[in-house]
């Protein structure tokens, strides 16, 4: 049972435990209780009926009904007052008791509120009766998967970063490849029909990936060390006739020089040459 989603349409805010200390998860149940399990000693399906499906009923009236807030500390607990307040749709409730029990409970968070309550509300509904309802509906889901959704699925969970990632380069090998796709598999319930076909589709993906991987490689490879090639081979064409150096000293007098270089002013060229003097030491370094 997750309710997360509800957790976020009340506003609820996810703060690291590390800012208040440690999750307290007895207080937290405390808390959680005080909403969600009114009269839990003589209804088993409380928390279910409160918190989980409506599908479970509604909670019987009781004038012995007493809720886990009476004589206990209102540090930890909501009060009577405040239940009066509390939406009466299951999911709604619980994201609304989970609100102001992680005020209450510091360190803790809507993980804390999944991994430790979420469980004894899965119980409670199977004290109310509708755990073999909510089996019936699953399987109905999974077998209405097709081999198309099946494959969208595991593939996504192949490639997933954490796993062999869209390269596959963590998948190299066939140990690895299995490991994932046997994780991806069992999480994507209803496709164990296809998984034999879906598995041998990935392994020709990963085998092409890796291959194409090692061919853009060498392309690269070959791509830099041509370029490379043509450029040296540029200059050293530029250093023929001292071609480089006559361009420099055109484009520094052109450029630079109050006078252009005019045969009155021939020191001006003089100084140009010098300036270009760099072609001259690259060329003899290229001979």
């Amino acid at each position: 049972m997750k309710y997360r989603s509800l957790f976020s349409a009340f506003g609820l805010v996810f703060v690291p435990a590390f800012a208040f200390g440690a999750c307290s998860v007895s207080n937290l149940t405390r808390c959680l209780d005080s909403a969600c399990a009114i009269n839990v000693g003589a209804n088993p399906a409380a928390r279910c009926q409160y918190c989980g499906s409506s599908e479970a009923g509604t909670p019987a009236k009781s004038t012995a009904m007493k809720s886990i807030s009476a004589g206990s500390s209102a540090k930890y607990t909501i009060s009577d007052k405040d239940l009066k307040k509390a939406p009466s749709d299951p999911g709604e409730r619980y994201a609304w008791a989970t609100k102001i029990c992680l005020g209450k409970v510091q360190g803790c968070t809507t993980d804390d509120v999944d991994e430790n309550y979420d469980p004894l509300i899965e119980k409670s509904c199977t004290a109310a009766g509708i755990s073999a309802q909510m089996a019936n509906l699953a399987k109905k889901v999974n077998e209405e998967k097709t081999q198309s959704e099946c494959s969208r699925g595991i593939g996504a969970c192949i490639i997933d970063d954490k796993r062999c990632m869209a390269d596959y380069r963590n998948c190299e090998s066939d140990a690895d490849f299995d490991r994932f796709f046997s994780d991806c598999a069992v999480a994507s319930t209803g496709c164990e029909s296809f998984s034999g076909d879906i598995r041998n589709t990935l392994i020709t993906a990963r085998n092409n990936a890796i291959a194409n991987a090692q061919k853009v490689l060498e392309m690269i490879v070959s791509t830099y060390q041509t370029a490379r090639e043509n450029r040296l081979n540029s200059a050293k064409k530029s250093c023929v006739d001292d071609a480089s150096t006559k361009k420099c000293i055109a484009a520094v007098c052109a450029n630079n020089m109050p006078h252009k270089c005019e045969a009155e002013y021939d020191y001006e060229e003089t100084w140009a040459g010098q300036l270009c003097e760099f072609h001259k030491i690259a060329c003899n370094r290229l001979k």
